[in-house]
């Protein structure tokens, strides 16, 4: 039995995270007829992928689908950057899967762990991969600051950068 669209609980034009894909937007709830059975689904779309994303109203808990984050606990992920890195001494490989599980978290504080982890004041020195997890890493956190605080994307990746730089 569908869902009324009384009961969602995004609307129209919210902003919202999407773990595995970072800041979307709500572009608008329907209800389409999957073999024989209503389904309603919200569609997100993600304009900097050029995606758009169907998500059954039902999937929602499991997805990790949630609004933004809260201006306190955004405070909390830039004050993670500031803190020491905590790199440890195990092989690259693992550490790049557990980085990428942090990024696809959706977790803003996890993301801002893997930007601190990764942060170097001299970034040739870092690996082809470590640059790419870094750069996913402060996309993601840009986007979520930027739909926060109401910047551009740019202004928030530099505003993470020269955090991560005072700390450094």
């Amino acid at each position: 039995m569908a869902k009324k669209q009384a009961d969602t609980e995004f609307n129209k034009g919210d902003f919202v995270v999407y773990p595995a894909h970072g800041v979307g937007q709500v572009d608008g709830i329907e209800t389409q007829s999957i073999a024989g059975i209503e389904v309603t689904l919200y569609t997100i779309v993600f304009e900097k992928d050029r995606m758009r994303l169907k998500l059954p109203l039902n999937k929602i808990k499991d997805s990790g689908l949630r609004k933004l984050t809260s201006k306190d606990r955004l405070k909390d992920a830039l004050t993670t950057l500031t803190g020491k890195s905590k790199v440890r001494r195990t092989m690259w490989s693992r550490r790049a899967q557990e980085y990428e599980t942090k990024i696809n978290s959706g977790d803003p504080v996890s993301i801002a762990e893997v930007l601190r982890d990764l942060r170097r004041e001299d970034q040739s020195e870092q690996s082809y991969s470590e640059r790419q997890i870094y750069q996913e890493a402060l996309q993601r956190l840009a986007r979520e600051v930027a739909a926060v605080e109401k910047i551009d994307e740019k202004k928030a990746a530099e505003k993470l950068e020269k955090v991560l730089t005072k700390a450094a």
